[in-house]
């Protein structure tokens, strides 16, 4: 070819480059846009529109307008937004694409959360509850399982303190341990956590509560009080989006009780010294010019703010996702002094690396603040919460000087106990720092498209310290500190190899085995002392105490090794079979006794499926479930199984030697608990998934219960831990939900409530297990109790049996021996609850959104000891509730409620105490607005003012009825209210943001 010729070609191709690029830069310059309505022509707002294999991609504003440039002919276009149903539409030569969406509602494709895998929703075998994110974040609430309340059938949230940052625990279908922790497992993105508290409540996606064996018993040892499976919030591929929300609240006593004022307790103490014998105390003058007196109540409660905000930026391409997150939430307490604050840092990343290799990465750093007032439990006023309620009316808190008054020695009637509550407020330090660290990645490998080999490994770590300090200020004190510091740290490795793979195209199966290894170190350090000079250092001074306590030091390891397997088999989109198996051996069972087997197997059939019910237009959906398993509880400590000394003291002569003794407690062989659970279910919708329902029946019997028995003295030990008994479990859960409106104005009801009922199998030598002790020093006994053949922990007391003639409490000589003592006693109530439920309540008008949400309990009782000292305290000057000094046993009012005002009561642990502890609260409402947006660099605005707490309907005579206070984890002490912290009503104000 001539040199004319070639440039002459190059030429040619040159232009007809150009040309082409010219074309295709037109192309690119092409903008698409339309409007995503619903199937009743409303905008649908944040609606994702991804460019198919691009990173690129827009969200529809509050209209449903969507504008998206540089598109070109044969590209896809993504829509997709949760509770819809995901459509793709081909760009052909029009610019306008208007997409009607279709509702799904039911998201039976949705995929959820299982343990060491998903599943879709439609195909689950067993028994499962999910909670959305959106729906935990509805309020403000210091951790997730504080929102869970309600939330879910079968789930029972118990709140043990009120106080900012307060713990609650939870029950799911019931209790099963006397020994072990009864909460539920936590396991945050695959990695199963000591607790949930350093994540934020905005940074969840979603959660899965898994109740039945069929979906535990993968998690084997660690699964019997259910699992609770958080999916934290993940980056998406398309355009990256900031999502900022921030909201300020008041929060308040939920009701102040109603106690004597100034006039009523000088008339009141009169009549008491009187009916003693004894001089009235207080002259007509003094009662005359003391009036109403001081309020303690108004004085030690106050309005307190309350602040969330949170700041999460997200997003990604085909290959790589990435999400990072930063949440404050600062509540100060409704106790002058008490406060809680965490500050959280949220990171994750997914990149596919190639076709065949993935990485996972996610981290929560959390450090939590918590300045203590919780001082609660103590009778005569001897604590602050007992202070504000028993300190007299006609005191104030300071002296003239500006001093603190000394309570105990105003009147001589006073107890000496009695405590000023500014000695707690301003004189007592009670502060803890929580840093907590929760980091974990996976890598996987698909070797072909069917298998996938995953390794994931990951760290726990907490890092707690806790200063007391009472200075020298307070009453009598010469300076006492205290320093505690605790490390927890678990590192978890698990490798699991998945397959997945469909045939002859009726045939599904996916199949997961693996082993696992996780360890657990504890390590404690303490020191205290007394007398100091100065309040100058407080706990950072230790060295310059007169009288040093003793240091303590403590550390703990246990290890835990599993293999597992579960097969999924779907067979024609009808018959679903499900079988899994656990191994777990742990370190704190002897030799032969380490290793633990928790099977399952589950079944469930899709008969919306089957022809005769296909084209059913009534039925939409109908399923019927039933699995049976097994899974575990260790129940014990790391070493209960070994042979322990401990460190002491002793004094030979005139010298103090070190010592090593033997413990008191007789190490023995022991078996695993082990918690037997069969459930059937029926999964029905109706109407095209307008209505849904779903319903459950279990039986679960928890065997070879782990408890402490005493021992004869002449053994040399005083006790020892066997397996004693068995416990069961059996009730009901529904749950409906009902699109009762689908128009211009959407309104979505839903409802849930769980029936349990527990029973005592079998205890050790038939022999009862007391529980819950208080001590009111005009009684000291224990509360509950455990007996074969009856519920978990009833209380057990005395009958009372009206008033004697001298105006004494009466009570009933149960067995006809003319005698009252322990023989009388009988049970007079029980804490456990006839049935809970929740009730949500949704609606929506252009661009209005009103949500209501009550919970409740119904048929539980409370042993309500708080009022001991506002109402039986008559020796001791306590103030009481304004009832006891109108309503009290005279000769003209022998029918009284309370007994005559007089020291000399005998007084025993009774009925008296035992109230009704249902209740009906408002949980939630919440009002809000999105606002149109017309700016392209924002993509939603909401406002919102919602109110917590505000309305409780209940017959219990205290503070709240929604109280826990010697609970805890254990089933022994359940339903008592001991002057605990009380929960506060709140309005909240609130902005959420998404650029």
């Amino acid at each position: 070819m001539s040199n004319k010729k070639f440039v002459t070609l190059i030429i040619y191709l040159a232009c007809c480059l150009t040309a082409l690029v010219g074309q295709a830069g037109m192309a690119q310059d092409r903008v698409v846009n339309g409007i995503v309505t619903d199937i009743n022509g409303s905008p649908v707002a944040g609606v994702s529109v991804q460019v198919s294999g691009e990173s690129r991609g827009v969200a529809t504003g509050a209209d449903g307008s969507y504008s998206i440039s540089g598109m070109r002919v044969g590209a896809t276009l993504v829509f997709s937004s949760v509770g819809y149903k995901t459509q793709r539409v081909v760009v052909g030569s029009a610019t306008v694409y208007n997409i009607t969406f279709l509702s799904d509602a039911v998201s039976l494709d949705e995929v959820v959360a299982i343990g060491y895998g998903t599943v879709k929703k439609s195909d689950l075998t067993g028994s499962v509850s999910s909670v959305k994110g959106k729906d935990l974040n509805a309020f403000p609430a210091a951790n997730v399982v504080q929102a869970l309340s309600g939330r879910a059938a079968g789930v029972q949230v118990k709140v043990n303190t009120g106080a900012p940052g307060g713990a609650a625990s939870v029950r799911i279908r019931g209790t099963n341990s006397i020994q072990g922790i009864n909460e539920p497992l936590y396991v945050i993105d695959g990695f199963p956590v000591n607790n949930a508290l350093a994540l934020n409540n905005a940074d969840i996606e979603n959660i899965e509560i898994l109740k039945d064996a069929s979906a535990i018993a993968i998690y084997g040892s660690r699964g019997a009080n259910g699992v609770v499976l958080i999916t934290t919030k993940k980056g998406k591929s398309g355009a990256t989006r900031v999502d900022f929300e921030t909201s300020y609240g008041f929060q308040d006593l939920r009701r102040k009780l109603e106690l004597m004022n100034a006039e009523e307790y000088a008339k009141f103490y009169n009549e008491q010294r009187l009916n003693d014998g004894q001089a009235a105390y207080f002259s007509d003058a003094d009662i005359a010019k003391f009036g109403k007196g001081f309020d303690w109540q108004d004085f030690v409660y106050q309005t307190a703010p309350i602040r969330s905000h949170s700041l999460t930026v997200s997003g990604g391409n085909a290959k790589t996702q990435f999400a990072v997150s930063g949440t404050l939430f600062d509540q100060e307490g409704i106790i002058r002094g008490s406060d809680y604050q965490r500050y959280a840092l949220r990171a994750s990343i997914s990149h596919t690396i190639s076709d065949k290799f993935s990485i996972d990465y996610s981290s929560v750093l959390s450090r939590n603040t918590t300045s203590q007032q919780n001082s609660g439990g103590a009778r005569f006023g001897a604590s602050l919460i007992s202070a504000s309620l028993v300190a007299p009316p006609t005191l104030t808190p300071y002296n003239d000087d500006g001093s603190y008054r000394v309570l105990s020695t105003a009147y001589p009637f006073v107890s000496e106990g009695l405590t000023n509550p500014l000695n707690f407020i301003n004189e007592i330090t009670d502060r803890a720092i929580s840093n907590k660290v929760l980091a974990h990645a996976s890598v996987s490998y698909k070797p072909i498209e069917e298998l996938t080999l995953k390794v994931y490994g990951g760290v726990e770590n907490s890092d707690d310290r806790s200063d007391y300090y009472r200075t020298l200020r307070y009453f009598n004190s010469t300076g006492n500190a205290t320093v505690s510091t605790g490390q927890y740290t678990s590192i978890l490795n698990e490798n699991t190899l998945t397959y997945d793979k469909s045939f002859n195209e009726k045939h599904h199966l996916t199949a997961v085995a693996g082993f696992t290894y996780q360890d657990f170190v504890s390590k404690t350090l303490g020191g205290s002392g007394s007398g100091f000079l100065s309040d100058v250092t407080e706990t950072y001074g230790l060295g310059g105490a007169a009288v040093p306590g003793i240091p303590s030091s403590s550390y703990s390891k246990s290890v835990l090794l599993s293999s597992l397997a579960r097969v999924n088999y779907v067979f024609d989109n009808r018959i679903l079979a499900t079988l899994s198996f656990r191994a777990d051996g742990s370190s704190k069972f002897s030799e032969g006794d380490k290793w633990g087997y928790f099977p399952s197997a589950a079944l469930a059939w899709k008969i919306k499926e089957e022809r005769f019910l296909k084209s059913n237009e009534t039925i939409s959906d109908l399923k019927i479930r039933a699995s049976w398993g097994a899974t575990g509880s260790q129940a014990i400590g790391a070493y209960a199984t070994l042979n322990q000394l401990s460190s002491g003291k002793t004094v030979f002569g005139d010298n103090l030697y070190n010592i090593m003794s033997p413990s008191t407690r007789l190490p023995g062989r022991l078996k695993w608990e082990t918690t037997e659970q069969a459930d059937i279910g029926i999964d029905l919708g109706l109407l095209h998934n307008k209505i849904r329902i779903t319903a459950d029946y279990y039986n679960k019997v928890t065997r070879d219960l782990l408890n402490t028995v005493q021992l004869p003295s002449s053994l040399g030990f005083t006790s020892t831990i066997q397996n004693v008994g068995k416990i069961r479990n059996s009730g009901f859960e529904f749950t409906a939900d009902v699109n009762v409106l689908n128009r211009d104005f959407v309104w979505n009801l839903s409802g849930n409530i769980a029936f349990n009922k527990s029973k005592v199998l079998k205890l050790y030598g038939g022999q009862d297990i007391l529980g819950g002790y208080v001590d009111m020093l005009i009684f000291a006994d224990n509360v509950n109790l455990l007996r074969e053949g009856l519920p978990m922990g009833v209380f057990y007391g005395y009958q009372e049996d009206g008033y004697t003639s001298e105006g004494k409490i009466a009570f009933k000589d149960m067995n006809g021996d003319g005698l009252i003592n322990l023989n009388d006693k009988s049970v007079i109530g029980d804490p456990n609850p006839d049935f809970l439920y929740g009730i949500n309540s949704v609606m929506s008008f252009k661009g209005f959104d009103l949500s209501i949400f009550f919970q409740g309990s119904q048929g539980n009782d409370l042993v309500n000891i708080s009022s001991v000292g506002n109402t039986l305290h008559y020796g001791y000057g306590d103030n009481m509730l304004k009832e006891v000094f109108y309503d009290h046993w005279s000769p003209t009012n022998t029918n009284a409620k309370y007994p005559k005002i007089s020291r000399t009561q005998t007084l025993f642990f009774s009925n008296r105490y035992v109230e009704d502890g249902s209740y009906l609260r408002l949980r939630n409402i919440e009002a809000a607005y999105n606002i149109p947006v017309r700016a392209s660099w924002i993509r939603n605005a909401r406002i919102y003012v919602s109110g917590q707490n505000l309305l409780t309907i209940t017959k219990y005579s205290w503070w709240d009825p929604e109280v826990n206070s010697m609970g805890g984890s254990s089933p022994l002490g359940q339903g008592i209210d001991f002057s605990t912290y009380p929960t506060a009503k709140s309005v909240t104000f609130g902005v959420q943001l998404g650029f």
